[in-house]
């Protein structure tokens, strides 16, 4: 069956889309534990503890895997450190834990980034939301305040990068409920 020139087939649709670095599981249970007491007492939705590497872009999902594979492809392991609980001003970096920017992490998303060809209009900071929200400064504050109480010894730890992931995250879904994993690859160890 031949389709009419003009008419997008669902392969055609595109969608947004982002690559996360993943938490080894240990990491991503005591991140988790974190970011649901975080909830518990400021609400927002649940997410995967991550890593940004490639922000949001409109692909399709074949052109997402093709570039998510080839970025992947050569990409070494490399390790990310927290440096402190921070706090930003928008949604997606309410509270967060602002990581070391080591040249391994920063090189990782220039690499990936290239392959997507995603240019950002500010220099990549690196970081792991514990929670998302528009909440008010006193609140982020407290919200600051809690993280480090809930796990004091957040700050400086360190951990191993080695999946990377690649999501379909709508950001006008502020529920986060159609945000889905599409694929993920393993790095080449060190």
């Amino acid at each position: 069956m031949e389709i009419p020139q003009g008419t997008s087939t669902p392969a055609d649709k595109k969608h947004v889309y982002s690559v996360w670095a993943i938490p080894p599981e240990d990491v991503g249970t005591r991140l988790k534990r974190l970011m649901a007491g975080l909830a518990s007492e400021f609400g927002g939705p649940q997410f995967e503890p991550h890593i940004t590497v490639v922000g949001a872009i409109g692909l399709t999902e074949q052109d997402a895997l093709e570039k998510f594979h080839s970025a992947c492809d050569g990409l070494q392991a490399y390790t990310a450190t927290v440096d402190r609980v921070a706090t930003g001003t928008f949604f997606y970096q309410c509270v967060y834990l602002l990581l070391h920017p080591l040249p391994e992490v920063v090189e990782a998303s220039a690499h990936c980034s290239g392959h997507f060809g995603y240019k950002s209009s500010t220099p990549y900071m690196p970081h792991l939301s514990l929670l998302y929200g528009d909440l008010t400064d006193d609140e982020k504050k407290e919200a600051q305040e809690k993280a480090n109480i809930l796990d004091e010894s957040i700050s400086g730890l360190s951990f191993p990068i080695t999946r990377l992931a690649l999501w379909k995250t709508d950001t006008q879904d502020l529920t986060l409920k159609s945000w889905e994993k599409i694929a993920e690859c393993s790095l080449s160890p060190k």
